[in-house]
């Protein structure tokens, strides 16, 4: 492979995943596209893609830890989590009703996300840094996608597919750390009133904030730590489940409260009439 062979086949793969996301037609697996086995090459198409999203004027809010789960890891093959980055704009309101067709293949996890009052520059951070830098916590659902038909997806497909993110739902009510012991936490996830999914927070890499201080060590050392106000989704807390229009989901977290998310449901041609 000769020098200019990487960089090409970043700017290649980042083309067909942004062609998926215009046309709202899956791809096929990006992996192809990169070296083999090249997370590093898979971080720099999700870079070009964060930096073309900030050059077109969106916000960056925070970031996604993904693979969180050990069982998930071993099905790809890695030993460590992956990110992503989060957009203001991928921030759903709740009670606003996600619309038909603003995802392509969406399924929902339930989560903790922390929001930071100060930076964590540090590359080796403690969970003491952790505590004093995180403002309070939230419960949230995270909506994840992916560009990739079929969720055909390697290490490398999602990390590339910016850690296959897809819209979050914030629950309304903070809740500071001291009130709070997150490995300890239940949750239940509903969807249209019947349980789905269900976990502990012991379930998310030991503990969220195990989780959340390996997130804050690897964007320090990589020269872009966490920043006061940035939004952590720590990980799933529980499987995830397929969302479909029409369905209703919520997620209660115990200490931390519910949130909630709907998919609208596409109108019926002729209604009203």
């Amino acid at each position: 492979m000769n020098a200019h062979e990487p960089a090409d086949a970043v700017t290649k793969a980042a083309a067909v995943l942004e062609e998926a996301t215009r046309t709202g037609v899956p791809c096929a697996p990006v992996r192809s596209l990169l070296p083999e086995a090249d997370i590093e090459a898979a971080y720099a198409v999700q870079r070009l893609h964060v930096q073309r999203g900030l050059t077109a004027g969106r916000r960056l809010a925070g970031r996604k830890i993904g693979l969180t789960s050990p069982a998930v890891q071993r099905q790809l093959g890695v030993d460590q989590p992956d990110f992503g980055a989060l957009f203001a704009d991928m921030a759903v309101p709740e009670g606003e009703p996600i619309a038909p067709g603003r995802l392509l293949q969406p399924k929902i996890e339930a989560e903790v996300a922390l929001v930071l009052g100060t930076d964590l520059p540090h590359r080796d951070p403690t969970a003491a840094d952790l505590l004093r830098a995180t403002a309070f916590a939230l419960p949230a659902l995270e909506i994840v996608d992916s560009r990739i038909a079929d969720w055909d997806i390697t290490i490398v497909d999602t990390v590339a597919d910016n850690a296959s993110c897809g819209l979050y739902v914030l629950g309304a009510t903070p809740v500071p750390l001291d009130r709070v012991d997150l490995r300890a936490v239940t949750m239940t996830l509903t969807k249209n009133g019947e349980t789905i999914s269900r976990g502990t927070g012991a379930d998310c890499l030991g503990s969220p904030l195990t989780a959340a201080l390996w997130l804050a060590s690897t964007l320090a050392g990589l020269g872009d730590p966490l920043r006061a106000g940035d939004i952590v989704l720590t990980g799933a807390l529980g499987p995830m489940a397929p969302a479909a229009e029409g369905d209703e989901f919520t997620a209660r977290i115990e200490g931390l409260g519910t949130v909630a998310a709907t998919f609208a449901s596409t109108p019926t041609q002729g209604a009203g009439a």
